[in-house]
């Protein structure tokens, strides 16, 4: 692999991804031929949000990998909740481990705690940003069902505004020839617009549509996401939102027969129970294959990269990222990294809009 940490799947050519990809498919027929593979390595997961499954799936892949864990999932319980900053506990955890798993709720967190490990970082969801080992998931299981990456129409449901898992998947499906996608929500769950401009300049078409019925006859791949209430301001919010977008048998009824559900889970009330049994729900077989993927995963960047000093990166003077749930609004140590794309200058960390401060 080319890079040290995973911060973004986009990171990967597409050749070091399927490469992985590949990986996944052979532990899964043959778990057993990889027991070993990090044996004697220790992994840290620092878990500053709730979670069940990255954890766990996080936890097990080391596990069956053959390394060990430790680790945090309430920081409430740890010096941070004393004030101790994500560089300090970054600095000190990395001294004890050879590879870092990181799930935070604001945005560019994993990007900065990267600055100051000494071991290969792996973003596990960084607030509504990215979430690449999810999507890593969602292309493991979509080779193994689909069997193919290319030329479908992908629908995306519920919370595409906040909905992490929606934005990483967009914008490594984009990559693929003759891909297009169908966002389904409400004008206030709508898709960024940084993540359509995206799709735009990879050349891949997008459309938007307010109903789950409108879409599901066109589908080939459906990418349910929950409402999610702790990405929002007040609970007035969240219940105006909340419940509108349901999958059920009468809706499943209009889409293909080989359609494949994918769901990155937890569910809430957005698919019934009843859509379980359905041959085309694929989200808890998903699930599994996020296991697989990210033993591949693991593996791949404890062997070919090991412990060594951080790389210290220069700041952009006279920048101020306008996401006010960046990392940098929260840690005002770090160095205000700026990238230039063809949009203009965005944060280095979390890929909103900078601003000039002012003189």
């Amino acid at each position: 692999m080319s890079v040290r940490n995973l911060i973004d799947l986009n990171q990967l050519s597409l050749e070091e991804l399927d490469d992985i990809v590949d990986m996944a498919c052979r532990i899964s027929r043959h778990p057993s031929h990889y027991s070993s593979a990090c044996r004697d390595k220790l992994m840290a997961t620092l878990f500053y949000e709730p979670s069940t499954r990255t954890q766990m799936s996080f936890q097990s892949a080391m596990l069956r990998v053959g390394g060990k864990i430790i680790g945090f999932d309430n920081p409430n319980g740890t010096s941070i909740a004393k004030g101790e900053s994500l560089k300090d506990t970054v600095t000190v955890l990395s001294g004890y481990t050879d590879i870092l798993t990181i799930r935070h709720p604001l945005e560019g967190a994993a990007m900065a705690a990267s600055l100051y490990s000494g071991v290969p970082v792996i973003n596990a969801g960084d607030g509504g940003h990215l979430h690449p080992t999810q999507t890593l998931t969602d292309i493991v299981t979509l080779r193994n069902v689909v069997g193919h990456m290319d030329k479908l129409v992908i629908g995306m449901c519920g919370d595409l505004a906040n909905g992490r898992t929606v934005h990483s998947l967009c914008r490594s499906m984009s990559r693929y020839g003759g891909n297009s996608f169908v966002f389904i929500s409400t004008e206030k769950l709508a898709m960024p617009q940084y993540i359509k401009d995206y799709i735009t300049e990879m050349g891949c078409e997008y459309t938007e549509v307010r109903t789950l019925e409108e879409a599901m006859p066109y589908l080939d791949v459906l990418y349910m996401t929950r409402i999610q209430r702790e990405r929002f301001d007040s609970m007035e919010e969240y219940e105006a939102q909340k419940g509108i977008y349901v999958l059920d048998s009468k809706k499943m009824a209009l889409g293909k027969t080989d359609l494949c559900v994918l769901h990155p889970l937890p569910r809430v009330d957005e698919i019934a129970y009843e859509v379980d049994d359905d041959p085309r729900a694929w989200y808890f077989k998903q699930t599994q294959y996020g296991m697989y993927g990210r033993m591949a995963l693991i593996t791949k960047m404890i062997s070919e990269h090991g412990s060594s000093e951080p790389v210290r990166r220069e700041g952009t003077p006279g920048f101020t990222c306008r996401n006010p749930k960046c990392i940098t609004r929260f840690e005002p140590y770090l160095p205000h990294l700026t990238v230039d794309t063809p949009k203009g200058c965005v944060c280095g960390y979390c890929e909103h809009g900078v601003e000039a401060e002012a003189e």
